[in-house]
């Protein structure tokens, strides 16, 4: 007989918080959990495989939904992997883009500290540069800015 688990002890397995196992439970990630006569979430130990391989997954970078595609298709074990191997090219192109930007933002982080005389503040290129973008030797806004 499988004995089920508490989610303090789920979440101390898996290394996932409390409240971010809830949030799964919410968007469907995994399914809620059966209800002691105490109301106390009771969860099956295969939960703890499942989640490990949710925190795996956004340890990679793969966005919940891409996940939640994932975990549709491994329940779907018959099926061709061509889906899944497109899942994650699609998260390895985002990771490459990420990387080019943060090489990016290197490069003009190295032009301005560089080109930093080491005067006062009144004459530092660094602040200068940070409140004029047009003095950057390359775009650097990112995709979906966060200022929007």
């Amino acid at each position: 007989m499988e004995r089920s688990l508490t989610i303090g002890r789920v979440a101390k397995a898996t290394g996932c918080a409390v409240q971010t196992i809830r949030y799964y439970e919410q968007i469907g990630l995994v399914q809620a959990p059966e209800r002691s006569a105490g109301n106390q979430r009771l969860y099956r130990p295969a939960l703890v495989e499942r989640l490990a391989f949710i925190r795996h997954a956004r340890e990679l970078g793969f966005p919940l939904e891409a996940i939640k595609e994932l975990l549709d298709l491994s329940d779907r074990p018959d099926r061709s992997c061509a889906a899944v191997d497109g899942i994650a090219r699609v998260q390895l192109d985002a990771v490459e883009r990420r990387i080019r930007r943060l090489e990016s933002l290197k490069s003009e982080l190295v032009r301005m500290i560089d080109a930093c005389s080491g005067g006062s503040v009144a004459d530092c290129r660094v602040i200068e540069t940070l409140a004029d973008h047009s003095l950057c030797s390359a775009d650097h806004t990112p995709e979906s800015s966060l200022l929007k």
